[in-house]
């Protein structure tokens, strides 16, 4: 059987941050610990609502989710990577 979880990062309730229970916050319609709500790639710690997702999983917006997932090219979608005709 799986355990328990305490928050949406899926780590077991017992042994994991008991001392900020307290600071849940809300985020892609789950439960997470403040210092758990982090971008997938660089594991830096993330705001409710100040992020991207995808697949159900958080990204920061720059630079993580831009360089996976936003236009590939020069400059990842800025200025210079649209193409005049």
């Amino acid at each position: 059987l799986p355990k328990p979880t305490c928050c949406a990062r899926s780590v077991p309730q017992l042994t994991h941050l008991p001392s900020v229970a307290a600071e849940k916050v809300t985020s892609l319609g789950k439960d997470w610990h403040r210092p758990c709500l982090r971008c997938e790639k660089c594991n830096k710690t993330l705001t409710s609502g100040g992020h991207a997702e995808h697949d159900g999983k958080p990204y920061c917006n720059h630079p993580c989710y831009a360089a996976l997932f936003g236009p590939k090219g020069f400059g990842r979608g800025g200025a210079e990577s649209h193409t005049f005709k």
